[in-house]
């Protein structure tokens, strides 16, 4: 039996939202996430979603299930989802347009001999999860 069933990576991150349909959709528009499947509840409710970024993978679904809250219950992000995209500064530059949250300007960083440097930034989304984005520079 293989680790992961095909079409997932090994890891992959779940947000909990308020409107999470509203969440999906400005993901897609804003960062450039593809549905791959929406699973609708009762009520309106969305039981599960898959969303890709190439081979990343995110499921958003409605808060309150099984005692889960999103950032805006919580009073702020409790964590914070790391991307790496081809052009960090277009990138930006979708989000922005879209309303994301700019909490760290873009900028590159450069961790020395040895490492490596990338170039991004950070922001939070409409439900008030923490995103970074970054390209690889060295």
């Amino acid at each position: 039996m293989k680790p992961t069933p095909a079409g997932w990576p090994r890891m992959s991150a779940s947000l909990y939202c308020e409107d999470p349909r509203a969440e999906i959709d400005w993901l897609v528009k804003a960062f450039g996430f593809e549905v791959r499947l929406v699973v609708d509840g009762e009520g309106g409710r969305v039981e599960h979603s898959e969303l890709t970024f190439g081979d990343a993978v995110i499921m958003v679904g409605s808060a309150g299930k099984t005692g889960t809250v999103s950032p805006r219950t919580a009073g702020g992000p409790t964590g914070g989802l790391f991307l790496y995209v081809d052009d960090a500064d277009a990138h930006l530059a979708r989000a922005a347009a879209a309303g994301a949250t700019i909490t760290r300007e873009i900028a590159t960083t450069d961790y020395g001999e040895g490492y490596w440097s990338d170039r991004g930034y950070a922001c939070t989304d409409p439900e008030g999860h923490q995103w970074y984005f970054a390209h690889r520079v060295r």
